[in-house]
């Protein structure tokens, strides 16, 4: 697997798999960039945090970024609002590889209250050692930015 760099943000619920994420992450070689929050006890609402990492994904600043919060539903939500974002959210190994081959999302969402620090370093794994496989899905992906371009007028 290739090193990268990746951003990392959470909520406060999310916190402690954000934290125990960052050492897997750096035990694997990659260069980690926390966006937030500070603590679990640095109460943060999480559209802000999935905004900021998406708007730097958005920017060029690295092509793959990792939001926690509870159920990892909110922050993909919020970060999907970001024109450009494919944020996906994923709780299996399966979703985690199809999301960077099929979909080419750079970014992943996952739920601390849902998954396992075990769990959430395979996942991660699988979506890091995964590329977007083009061929058929490459119109897929094309008519989802498409998509994005029409709905929000961004293109």
């Amino acid at each position: 697997m290739l090193t990268m760099t990746i951003l990392i943000g959470s909520d406060h619920i999310g916190y402690p798999l954000k934290a125990d994420l960052i050492s897997f992450l750096g035990s694997l070689g990659h260069a980690v960039i926390d966006v937030g929050c500070n603590g679990e006890h640095d109460v943060v609402d999480y559209p802000n945090i999935a905004v900021a990492l998406a708007e730097r994904i958005r920017s060029g600043e690295t092509d793959r970024g990792v939001l926690v919060c509870g159920t990892g539903i909110g922050m993909a939500i919020a970060a999907n609002k970001v024109p450009g974002i494919r944020a996906v959210c994923c709780h299996d190994t399966y979703s985690a590889e199809r999301a960077k081959r099929s979909n080419n999302a750079q970014v992943m969402t996952m739920g601390a209250l849902i998954v396992t620090p075990t769990l959430a370093h395979e996942i991660m794994a699988h979506w890091l050692s995964s590329e977007f496989a083009g061929g058929q899905s490459t119109r897929k992906v094309e008519k989802v930015i498409d998509l994005d371009a029409r709905f929000r007028g961004s293109g």
